[in-house]
């Protein structure tokens, strides 16, 4: 059982309080793909399209990944909304325990790095976020080696960043249906750093040292939010916004991140 990350993403607050409360991870690129995956057209009406699924296209090359990067400090990592019923979008049985589970369950799927050859199978990860927690229990894998057949649903494989969940989770945090998606990166706002420029706000460069974020275009607003604070989760950091992130995520600085991590032990000793 798998799903793709959706195209669709979502620059919410909360769903970085989320995923920081998950795992902090290291940049993709330690993580190279092993191959390409050649997809092929699904037969009619073979690839449920539930929760936003994406099908494979004809003749479209995938990405195939072995790894998934490894836990430390700073990465984008994906959450995804999976249906892990009979005839839902995630394919098969679970592979933990050959079963289906009811989406009124809070359960999820790890990238096939994350999954680690089922060691990962049916130990639970806390998920915290938008004032609240969830336990969910890992009982399949994403599968970011294959995909495009009916074993797979005819979706492409995974990324290699990815927790699929069920719908339980996303109702048990308390997220609008549609907002069920989220992408949390990491940005230097140093001279020479990644960010690029000065920032929009003040026209400098900030140490990365210093709670800073840049906000996407909408929530940023035309700079009616520059040098305001942002903060929440309980354990809050107090951030400043400087700078606008025109693509739909929410950038944060690693200082930011890191104030905010739960102790970097995910899924425990593999």
């Amino acid at each position: 059982m798998m799903k793709l990350a959706c195209s669709r993403t979502v620059s919410l607050l909360i769903f970085f309080l989320l995923l920081v409360s998950i795992f902090s991870i290291a940049e993709a690129q330690s993580c190279k793909p092993s191959g390409k995956l050649k997809g092929k057209k699904p037969p009619p009406r073979a690839c449920n399209t539930e929760n936003n699924s994406d099908c494979c296209e004809a003749g479209k090359f995938y990405d195939v990944y072995k790894c998934s990067p490894k836990v430390t400090g700073h990465t984008k990592a994906v959450l995804t909304i999976n249906s892990f019923e009979k005839d839902g979008d995630g394919g098969g049985p679970s592979e933990c325990d050959n079963k289906y589970h009811s989406d009124d369950t809070p359960v999820v799927a790890l990238s096939t790095g994350w999954f680690n050859k089922k060691r990962r199978c049916l130990n639970f990860i806390t998920i915290h976020g938008n004032g609240k927690s969830v336990k969910a229990k890992v009982v399949d894998e994403c599968d970011s080696t294959m995909g495009c057949d009916a074993a797979h649903d005819y979706q492409p494989p995974c990324d290699n960043n990815i927790v699929d969940a069920s719908k339980a989770v996303w109702k048990a945090l308390g997220v609008p249906e549609k907002d069920w998606e989220a992408v949390l990166t990491i940005n230097s706002f140093e001279e020479g750093g990644d960010g690029g420029g000065s920032s929009e706000c003040d026209n400098k460069f900030h140490s990365d040292s210093t709670p800073m974020v840049a906000l996407s275009t909408g929530w940023f607003n035309k700079k009616e939010r520059c040098l305001n604070f942002i903060h929440g989760n309980g354990k809050s950091v107090k951030a400043m916004v400087v700078d606008e992130c025109e693509i739909k995520i929410m950038i944060f600085s690693l200082h930011a991140i890191t104030t905010l991590l739960m102790p970097p032990k995910l899924f425990g000793r593999p």
